[in-house]
């Protein structure tokens, strides 16, 4: 262990960027079409925060709690944990973030429209449509891509999003886990692909 200078932090990943790649296009084929119900649930979770944000705010915090419960059994247990052994670790913190959210569904909401509306309506919207197109940016087929409800990166981008632009009460502790899963599979996919 002489050389321990000599290993850089793409050393310590488990898997490669084709290992990966492959598992995301697997699930995707697996799961077909749930991508179309999970955009088109992404899509009314945004019309209805622009248009009507007070009565459909805990109505979105259920759904989130759902979409987040899912991506914690359905990528990081089902899929993720037999190339990472951190996968199960990172299912409990999605775990924690579905109670989180449900717990949000419970909050008063708050009078009048939230300062940063506009921003958190733009980050849901990337999350939601944009985050997928980074998988061409980095070599990779669309049918690779990561997309909101059934991974962790795009679906902690819309959860930040619809988070700032909700009128709720006490919604600033559900933004921990969202914004550490980004730091994690954002540093991941750097070291998988390098900087876009």
């Amino acid at each position: 262990m002489s050389e321990w200078w000599t290993y850089r932090p793409s050393d310590f990943l488990m898997f490669s960027a084709g290992s990966y790649a492959r598992l995301l296009e697997r699930f995707q084929r697996d799961v077909w079409p749930l991508q179309l119900v999970l955009l088109g649930l992404g899509l009314v979770l945004l019309l209805a925060l622009v248009r009507r944000p007070a009565p459909s705010a805990r109505a979105g915090a259920w759904v989130l709690a759902g979409v987040w419960a899912w991506v914690g059994w359905g990528f990081y247990l089902a899929r993720f944990a037999p190339i990472n052994t951190a996968a199960p670790a990172l299912a409990a913190a999605c775990f924690l973030q579905a109670v989180l959210m449900a717990a949000l569904a419970f909050a008063t909401p708050r009078a009048g429209v939230p300062r940063h509306r506009a921003v958190g309506v733009l980050l849901a919207a990337a999350g939601l449509l944009a985050w997928p197109l980074l998988a061409p940016l980095t070599g990779r087929s669309l049918a690779q891509a990561e997309v909101f409800g059934l991974s962790p990166e795009p679906t902690a981008l819309f959860t930040l999003g619809w988070l700032l632009a909700a009128p709720l009460r006490h919604r600033a502790w559900a933004a921990v886990i969202p914004l550490l899963v980004l730091g994690v599979g954002g540093l991941m996919l750097w070291l998988l692909y390098g900087p876009p």
